[in-house]
């Protein structure tokens, strides 16, 4: 799992899919912060993706580079507290562009509750699921169902 984690670190620029009227919907975005399992995200609090977590807070996203890529299932949690909110404005120049300061934007974060991690470079291809609720590791399929490993 720790692969797939430092995926993330390395490549924090990714499609975030949420739900409007029952249909997903795409954007890029950055994952502002990690800690651990964690994801912190931020963005203007008139936009639409911010209206859809509010009324449908589950989450799914995609970073990828080359043939290698995290996918990641969960939930947006509105609860990041001040200190975070700052060190995330303070830390990612992105948002010094955009805004003045951090007060007046929404924050919200993610704990991986899923995540797959797939490398298509090597033959056979690397694919391993993560169930970070169950506390399972899946190697694959075997028939339509996971491999689980505890």
């Amino acid at each position: 799992m720790e692969k797939a984690l430092q995926f993330l670190r390395n490549h924090n620029e990714l499609a975030l899919a949420t739900v409007e009227d029952n249909k997903p919907k795409i954007r890029i975005f950055q994952i502002m912060k990690q800690e651990g399992t964690t994801l912190f995200f931020c963005t203007n609090p008139k936009k639409d993706v911010w209206k859809q977590l509010q009324h449908n807070p589950n989450l799914e996203l995609l970073a990828s580079y080359g043939q290698e890529y995290v996918r990641c299932v969960g939930k947006a949690q509105f609860d990041v507290d001040d200190e975070r909110q700052r060190w995330i404005f303070e830390n990612n120049p992105v948002l010094q562009r955009l805004y003045d300061d951090y007060h007046g934007m929404a924050f919200f974060r993610m704990d991986i509750e899923q995540m797959d991690h797939y490398d298509l470079r090597p033959t056979p291809p690397y694919f391993k699921h993560y169930d970070l609720i169950e506390g399972t590791v899946g190697d694959g399929f075997v028939g339509d169902k996971w491999s689980k490993n505890k």
